[in-house]
């Protein structure tokens, strides 16, 4: 049995999600803060690897709308190659567009604050960490479809934008 890691990379938080690969649907997992450098998101990765028997990471690639790769898809596969290296994993990318847009939709507004007014920073924040884990769900889901030949509901990545590396 190969367990999966799904990973949507951001800017402040990282999205996790997990798999059997095995015919086990994708599930959100955590979200965890970015480390002020690489060295700290991968003892942080490294942890959920070893809890959880994890064989392979599979990481969102933000392409541009056209397909292609752009400065954010360049920073996130040096990024994750680091990572995948360190860790000592097999990698696979996968197209990330409209993920964090179909979470949205998945999980519905975000909350209204305290009598009906404006969410605090408190929910938004909680409120971004839920997407970011559930965009990092689809993403692997689209991964563990893709494995088991049934039709993707992502959109295709180009034939530039890297597929796997190890």
């Amino acid at each position: 049995m190969t367990r999966l890691l799904g990973v949507d990379l951001g800017e402040r938080r990282v999205g996790i999600a997990i798999s059997d690969g095995d015919g086990v649907p994708a599930r959100p997992l955590t979200t965890l803060r970015r480390a002020r450098d690489l060295a700290g998101d991968v003892t942080a990765l490294r942890s959920l690897v070893e809890a959880h028997g994890i064989d392979e990471l599979v990481v969102g690639l933000p392409l541009e709308a056209s397909g292609e790769s752009g400065r954010q898809a360049a920073i996130t596969i040096a990024w994750a190659e680091a990572v995948a290296a360190d860790l000592r994993l097999p990698l696979t990318f996968r197209d990330e567009r409209l993920t964090s847009q179909l979470a949205e939709d998945r999980l519905g507004p975000m909350q209204r604050g305290r009598s009906g007014g404006p969410p605090s920073k408190t929910q938004r924040d909680a409120y971004r960490a839920r997407v970011d884990r559930e965009a990092a769900a689809i993403i692997l889901q689209d991964e563990l479809d893709t494995r088991a030949g049934r039709r993707s509901s992502m959109p295709r990545a180009t034939d530039d934008a890297p597929e796997s590396s190890t």
